[in-house]
């Protein structure tokens, strides 16, 4: 018998799919199961990893908070995109990747009990540890549009602020691709002030944005500096998922116990890519311009190659969802059709938020354009014919 704290912690889906994908040890496959990218990291970032292999410093635990080459550029991109000045002794510390630096936070902000707002759908990831650091999770409907979706605003002013104690944004949210807009962070601004609560801002794919929309940063807002603690991560925008290097950055008052939490969870990170990430940050020819208009291409490709389906656009970041509903389906029947009729790993949307299971996720930033070619006919032949 599993201990309690795993009662609730459910399969996100996505490595099923992509075993059995691998399991038919089949090249023709369209991987659009899982979040990963063809594109190439920064040839900086490269660089400096062939060299950290064989540097003795990179061999190491020290120190324990991350390199300061990393925790200076990570401070620097935190101020630059908010607009805000952050110390990098005091207010910033690098983790094994994003999401073990959201569970530090959780694990540093949260009682038993605490309520986490967050949207919905969202990653069954996020989730996960939420329950896994004793929060309760607390959804804000995103409701979907045919021109995107879009955060119900109205059903946020009727929650009870006092038993939230974290709100956890994402900007664009995965896996939607909902971007927030000005009165959206607003609207969050005015209920964290409110609640008198921490703003949990996962910023992984804040710059993967399309159709000429600008990074909003919620600690750019009144008063939310104080509030605001970002999570950032080098896999989405700089394409170094191995590398599993993430950043904390927020108030001195919370980054000490988010630190205590990071050395007694993860210890350190990984030696070899913390100047590597730091190498991509400080990198003016990052690469991340020229991958967002690729990326929004892809995008643009299949929304034009699936009209005949319920597709809701996404507004940034790697994927957008399906409803299977209009078709009769489930979105499980639908992924296991697709698979084996017409060779297309898809990820069904069970669990990822509060009804999440009509909608089939599709990840646009690992396949090309050359390779999409006729993915409206084989979602036709797999879910109509």
């Amino acid at each position: 018998m599993s201990v309690s704290r795993l009662d609730h912690i459910t399969p996100i889906g996505v490595e099923q799919m992509g075993a059995l994908a691998d399991g038919m040890s089949n090249p023709e496959i369209l991987r659009l199961e899982n979040l990963d990218t063809d594109l190439r990291p920064p040839t900086s970032a490269l660089e400096f990893t062939k060299e950290a292999v064989g540097d003795d410093d990179a061999n190491s635990y020290l120190p324990f908070l991350g390199l300061n080459s990393i925790r200076q550029a990570a401070a620097e991109l935190v101020s630059r995109q908010s607009g805000q000045v952050y110390d990098w002794k005091t207010e910033c510390i690098i983790s094994a990747g994003g999401l073990s630096g959201i569970l530090n936070v959780l694990l540093a902000t949260l009682e038993p009990g605490d309520e986490v707002l967050m949207t919905d759908p969202i990653y069954v990831g996020l989730i996960n540890r939420v329950r896994l650091a004793g929060g309760v999770p607390r959804y804000i409907p995103l409701i979907p549009t045919q021109e995107g979706w879009v955060l119900d605003r109205d059903a946020l002013s009727k929650i009870n602020p006092d038993p939230v104690r974290v709100v956890l944004m994402m900007s664009p949210s995965m896996p939607t691709g909902a971007v927030l807009n000005r009165e959206d962070w607003e609207a969050v601004a005015d209920f964290c002030r409110e609640a008198k609560c921490w703003l949990i801002n996962d910023s992984a794919m804040e710059r993967i944005l399309f159709d000429g929309r600008q990074v909003l940063h919620p600690a750019a807002f009144p008063g939310m500096r104080e509030r605001v603690i970002t999570v950032g991560a080098a896999s989405k925008e700089y394409r170094m998922i191995g590398w599993r290097v993430g950043w904390v950055v927020g108030p001195s008052r919370i980054m000490a116990d988010v630190a205590r939490v990071s050395i007694s969870n993860v210890v350190c990170q990984t030696g070899i890519a913390m100047g590597a990430v730091a190498a991509a940050i400080n990198d003016h020819e990052d690469g991340i311009q020229e991958c967002v208009a690729e990326w929004q291409r892809r995008r643009d490709y299949l929304l034009k190659e699936l009209h005949d389906f319920e597709v809701i656009p996404p507004h940034g970041g790697w994927s957008f969802l399906i409803n299977m509903t209009p078709l009769g389906l489930s979105a499980a029947t639908a992924s296991r059709r697709l698979l084996e009729k017409s060779q297309v790993a898809a990820t069904p949307m069970v669990n990822w938020g509060s009804d999440s299971s009509n909608y089939l996720r599709i990840v646009f930033s690992n396949e090309s354009i050359q390779r999409l070619e006729g993915v409206g006919e084989k979602f036709r032949k797999a879910l109509i014919e």
